[in-house]
């Protein structure tokens, strides 16, 4: 069965835009690809020509999400199981496709309503290779895609069967967590061998999306981050830590928008030959400590 391979965009819906361009390139390392006639503000981090699209809105969240696959032939099964499970789906136009800078795609809804997209033939710049316009190593991608999102859901059980029957994910572990009162299972997915491309959590959120992780070549990416994001006065969400099901060592920020941004180095890989399903009672082996939580 053919199935999604990896994360490869996502649109955001923000209201700041020049803001966000700051932030983007002078606080996470990503390039600015320039802003369109549209106001739409497109950054790369690797040899696509995009990788985030940054689009004027007041909503403050995440507006799509792209995964790609890898061909003409498993786009039209994708978009078949879709349709077979009773999910509309919508062929993109081609002005659609060229403004995400693909050969083709699909768009349809998950169970929690977020707007996704299908695609296959990212546009790529070999010619023009990924430049920071930090002093940072560069960040994890390629058949990994680029990282991962943890988004709200009202529906744990079933997101977890439309991602994994219709869209081809694994699972890879649950969390079972606890804040002050509250107690959940976290469901973590994947769809190559980063531990996870997607994960859900089964409580309301002011947002859809809690964050989106960039993982980075060296841990001094992620030490000289951390200080810098001090300097300038941007909230660590959460203290550097090592989760204990992707082992990633990592500190979260907030964004402009609200939500967070995981920036960590180190996750571990999994290989599906030998991989077990494995359920943990905590989301950190250390550190990621948030304020006004107990320890």
């Amino acid at each position: 069965m053919s199935g999604i391979s990896s994360l490869g965009y996502l649109g955001l819906g923000v209201k700041d835009v020049p803001g966000w361009e700051k932030f983007a390139t002078q606080i996470l390392g990503l390039q600015s690809a320039g802003i369109r006639e549209d106001g739409t503000l497109r950054l790369r981090m690797d040899e696509y020509v995009c990788r985030f699209s940054l689009h004027r809105d007041d909503a403050d969240d995440l507006a799509y999400v792209g995964w790609e696959v890898a061909n003409p032939a498993a786009l039209r099964e994708i978009a078949e199981r879709l349709r077979g499970a009773g999910v509309a789906v919508e062929a993109g136009s081609a002005e659609l496709a060229a403004a995400r800078g693909v050969a083709e795609l699909v768009r349809f809804a998950d169970p929690n309503g977020i707007a996704s997209e299908a695609f296959y033939g990212p546009s790529v710049e070999f010619e023009k290779p990924f430049h920071s316009p930090r002093a940072i190593s560069g960040f994890k991608t390629g058949a990994q895609g680029l990282g991962h999102i943890v988004v709200a859901t009202s529906d744990v059980d079933k997101s977890v069967r439309f991602y994994c029957d219709t869209l081809g994910f694994r699972i890879s572990d649950f969390i079972e967590m606890k804040f002050g009162s509250a107690r959940f299972s976290m469901a973590f997915m994947h769809c190559n061998p980063r531990h996870h491309t997607i994960a859900l959590i089964p409580i309301p959120l002011p947002k859809k999306l809690l964050h989106f992780m960039l993982q980075c070549h060296s841990i001094d990416d992620v030490g000289a981050t951390m200080y810098l994001v001090q300097e300038a006065g941007i909230e660590i969400a959460a203290s550097l830590g090592r989760h204990t099901n992707d082992h990633m060592l990592s500190f979260y920020m907030r964004t402009p928008s609200g939500f967070e941004v995981e920036y960590g180095w180190g996750g571990r890989e999994i290989d599906d030959r030998i991989w077990h399903v494995q359920k943990h009672h905590a989301p950190s082996i250390w550190g990621h400590q948030r304020a006004g939580m107990p320890r």
